[in-house]
């Protein structure tokens, strides 16, 4: 029995959930999402409680209807609030400048590193060494932090590189000389 999938999903004032065939749509004061839905699970809409069900109780279908319901919560809480992902840049001369939409990374290369914001996605550097990545697609929001991250990952030795926030970088001890 699914737990969350058995949840049903109160709506709140200002967005409205439509459903058209396999399509779900939220729209909300910050903007639509869309979502395809598998053809094993049903989606209904009544007044501003959504309920999510599937076909039977193959475990393929039980796996999709927690995730289904899940994937639709965030999206109506993406429409009334934004997600955001915060990203700390460690190193010497490392640091980071908004250009318009896009990123001009200095990241210890030969080269600054330029990032293009994806549609649907901004950026905010309150300092030169902290990227705050906002969107209402959480899926998207997490992806370009990643993309982000992936430019100059941490380094265990020194500390050196783009993390997370909240991210815990266990440092190792280097070689001790003679």
């Amino acid at each position: 029995m699914s737990r969350i999938g058995n949840k049903s999903i109160t709506v709140p004032e200002g967005v409205q959930v439509k459903v058209d065939g396999k399509k779900v749509t939220v729209t909300g004061p910050k903007g639509t999402l869309e979502k395809e839905v598998h053809n094993n699970i049903s989606v209904e809409v009544n007044e501003n409680i959504v309920k999510v069900s599937r076909k039977d109780d193959e475990p393929f279908n039980k796996s999709l209807h927690g995730l289904t319901r899940t994937l639709i919560n965030n999206m109506i809480t993406g429409v009334t609030k934004e997600y955001s992902k915060e990203l700390q840049i460690n190193g010497v001369g490392y640091r980071v400048v908004k250009q318009g939409n896009n990123l001009n990374l200095t990241l210890g290369y030969s080269h600054p590193v330029i990032f293009e914001a994806p549609a649907g996605i901004s950026f905010d550097v309150p300092n030169p060494n902290t990227i705050i990545v906002k969107g209402i697609d959480k899926e998207l929001v997490g992806q370009t932090a990643a993309v982000i991250r992936t430019k100059r990952p941490p380094e265990v030795y020194r500390g050196k590189g783009i993390k997370y926030a909240d991210e815990v970088i266990r440092r190792k001890v280097g070689k001790t000389g003679k």
